[in-house]
């Protein structure tokens, strides 16, 4: 995340006003909770930047989702995320088309097959997988208080500058179906890790098949 200074903090306080002026005057039709919405995420976003000293990048991102979490309320929350994500995708589960697991402290893993997500060799995201990802992104605008990394992987099949081309193409265009479902981009970071880091062998097509993937870790945003 791109780290604010003074003067990126005054320009976006500054949009936020403009934005709200404008939208008063223009009859650009916006209702007031869409206003508030969006400039209670600008603002917030100056004040997180301004009072983390250390960090002003992460202090933009807790004030933009209202507060980072803490203490024992980490966990619970992170618990209560991923119960309701394997309720709401047990189909999903069942089928085999998507993997929900605990990776690390606090961390949810969700993990999406390149067979059911993408055709070979493309980075378009499946008209049918887009229930999927409807799913996915209202639990996890429930729970606003979590980042989302996502990343691409590919098998090996190809040289490296394509695969780690196709990997990043992927990881982004989940990316842009998060954001059209109203996740904030300042939770979402995609990256491409191309064949580097298979999770099965590539000497035959069944294991070539899980190694195309892409893969969601959804960590908590803690108040420092």
């Amino acid at each position: 995340m791109q780290v604010l200074n003074a003067k990126q903090g005054i320009s976006l306080a500054l949009i936020a006003t403009l934005f709200a002026a404008g939208c008063a005057s223009d009859g650009s039709g916006m209702n007031k909770t869409g206003q508030g919405a969006v400039i209670g995420a600008l603002s917030g976003a100056v004040l997180g930047a301004a009072i983390s000293h250390k960090n002003r990048g992460r202090g933009a991102l807790i004030g933009a989702v209202g507060g980072g979490l803490v203490g024992t309320g980490v966990g619970a929350y992170m618990d209560k995320q991923r119960q309701d994500l394997q309720k709401a995708l047990a189909p999903e589960v069942q089928a085999g088309n998507i993997n929900i697991a605990q990776a690390g402290n606090n961390v949810i893993k969700i993990t999406m097959t390149a067979a059911t997500a993408f055709d070979t060799n493309s980075a378009s995201v499946k008209p049918g997988f887009n229930g999927t990802m409807d799913k996915i992104a209202k639990v996890v605008n429930v729970y606003g208080k979590t980042t989302i990394s996502i990343i691409g992987h590919t098998d090996s099949q190809g040289s490296d500058k394509l695969n780690q081309d196709l990997s990043e193409r992927r990881a982004a265009a989940v990316a842009d179906q998060f954001r059209s479902r109203a996740v904030i981009d300042a939770r979402l970071d995609s990256q491409g890790r191309g064949k580097m880091e298979p999770i099965a062998s590539n000497a035959n097509e069944t294991g070539r098949a899980q190694n195309r993937r892409v893969e969601l870790y959804l960590e908590p945003i803690v108040a420092k």
